[in-house]
């Protein structure tokens, strides 16, 4: 196949459902659902973990969380393991960055304390140039840009985005990092791989310009309530980004979130529209997905954490221009953001990294069946993050961080979640597909055990496992090194 550019899109914190194109009654997503129309929408897609960092680490590398092992915001990643930066090198491109990755460094390539990599956990994956760097902590040229355009902006993050609704949308950070990624794409002379991270529709929960009054409040549904019988850590989460108990606040946040989701997708349409006037359309493979998703305050929660469903169901729309068969496809097989790393692989040229525990969507790309597919999604939590800050644990001894955390397996009938701590859970979701009715039957129960316990055999670190060292080495070498 002919070499073609890669156009990687993450649109932060967009729920699987808030497309126009997936059903979703009111939000209007017209170009998101052309490429869905000219590529393959894949609608049972799911995030591997929340919140960002941990996410982005196993869309990054392929791997599950119980490998990357990056479990908060600020937990580093292991300089070990490829990813798609990385791999995109080995294939002859200059990846270049439109955003942030939110991945920490590894400390063992750090000077020591005062190394200014240390001051965040807003880091750049390894392996990518950077056309735009946007962090959090620093919004820096962003807000020297809307200063120039005569804005009073504060330099504090939730300060300068948080007042989007009273400035134009053409004025919005999405807008900006458009303008920068169209700039740098008109430049290039050759095959180009660009990483866009967009930060909306990542709260704060406000749109941008004229997107800000786009939706009416009084046309948002409402969201589904918690359950009267709920785990701890629920009711923990609710402390701590409970949504708003008000309904009239509820929809309001509601229908900003969905202004977000349509402000982007309008600056999604400016990009497809440069591509074709470019003569690029044909030539660009494009992926749009998520690092995780938002409960916009289903079971009574904001934001993402924990273990339902809203946290980790995204979207993922992928279009190979070079599969025209398979344009305008809907999979409903589970697919999960550890598939991406493979897929852009394939789509480049190289060979599967070892360490990969994704699957390759190519044979969906191309209109076909795989030879064999998962029965089941699957994400993690970790939330000892927030403990690591109150004093150092009593190693060996103190293991209390050790349990702090869970994993899921979401089949077609149930959601089965285990706690590290030995506690459980398991929703039936044919009869209740909102997570608030358990399951009765033990033999369900046991079964959903089973499959995660087969699940965590099959996915520990494969790297150099099917390598003997005799005879120069039999076996499978690492692909990053062959």
């Amino acid at each position: 196949m002919r070499v073609v550019n890669i156009l990687f899109i993450t649109l932060d914190q967009f729920r699987g459902d808030a497309l126009a194109c997936a059903g979703h009654p009111v939000v209007q997503t017209p170009h998101l659902d052309r490429l869905a129309r000219e590529g393959v929408r894949f609608a049972r897609h799911y995030s591997q973990a929340a919140p960002c960092s941990p996410g982005r680490a196993s869309l990054y590398t392929g791997t599950y969380q119980l490998n990357h092992r990056v479990v908060a915001n600020g937990t580093p990643l292991d300089r070990r393991w490829d990813n798609v930066a990385k791999a995109a090198r080995r294939a002859g491109y200059r990846p270049t960055l439109f955003g942030y990755t939110d991945q920490a460094v590894d400390p063992r390539d750090a000077t020591g304390p005062d190394d200014p990599r240390l001051r965040s956990w807003e880091g750049v994956l390894p392996g990518f140039e950077v056309g735009l760097n946007f962090a959090t902590h620093n919004p820096g040229v962003w807000v020297d840009w809307l200063r120039g355009l005569g804005h009073e902006v504060p330099d504090d993050y939730e300060g300068a985005v948080g007042g989007e609704p009273g400035r134009p949308a053409e004025h919005s950070l999405s807008a900006y990092h458009t303008d920068v990624l169209l700039d740098w794409i008109a430049a290039q002379d050759g095959p180009w791989f660009a990483h866009l991270s967009q930060l909306r529709p990542h709260p704060p929960y406000g749109a941008a310009g004229r997107f800000a009054t786009m939706y009416d409040p009084a046309d948002m549904a409402p969201p589904i309530a918690p359950a009267e019988d709920r785990h701890r850590l629920h009711d923990g989460l609710r402390r701590a980004i409970g949504a708003p108990e008000d309904p009239t606040e509820m929809a309001q946040l509601r229908a900003q979130y969905f202004g977000m989701v349509s402000e982007v997708d309008h600056q999604l349409g400016r990009l497809w529209a440069a591509l074709e006037a470019s003569g690029q359309w044909e030539d660009t493979f494009i992926v749009v997905t998520a690092d995780h998703g938002e409960q916009l305050g289903d079971h009574g929660l904001i934001q993402k954490a924990g273990f339902f469903e809203e946290s980790y169901h995204i979207l993922n729309i992928v279009r190979d221009p070079r599969q025209p068969r398979a344009h305008g496809a809907v999979v409903d097989r589970f697919t999960e953001n550890v598939d991406l790393l493979p897929t852009l692989c394939e789509a480049m040229g190289l060979p599967v990294p070892d360490q990969c525990d994704g699957l390759p969507l190519t044979p969906f790309l191309a209109g076909e069946d795989p030879p064999h597919w998962r029965a089941a999604a699957h994400w993690e939590f970790d939330w000892r993050g927030s403990n690591i800050a109150k004093g150092v644990q009593a190693w060996p001894w103190d293991r209390r961080l050790e349990q702090q955390n869970l994993a899921v397996l979401r089949s077609e009938e149930a959601a089965y979640v285990q706690f590290g701590d030995g506690a459980w859970l398991c929703f039936d979701l044919a009869a209740d597909p909102t997570w608030r009715t358990p399951v009765t039957d033990t033999g369900v129960i046991l079964a959903h055990a089973q499959a995660m316990l087969t699940w965590r055999a099959q996915h520990t670190d494969r790297t150099l496992t099917g390598l003997l060292i005799d005879n120069g080495g039999t076996g499978r070498w690492p692909a990053s090194h062959l």
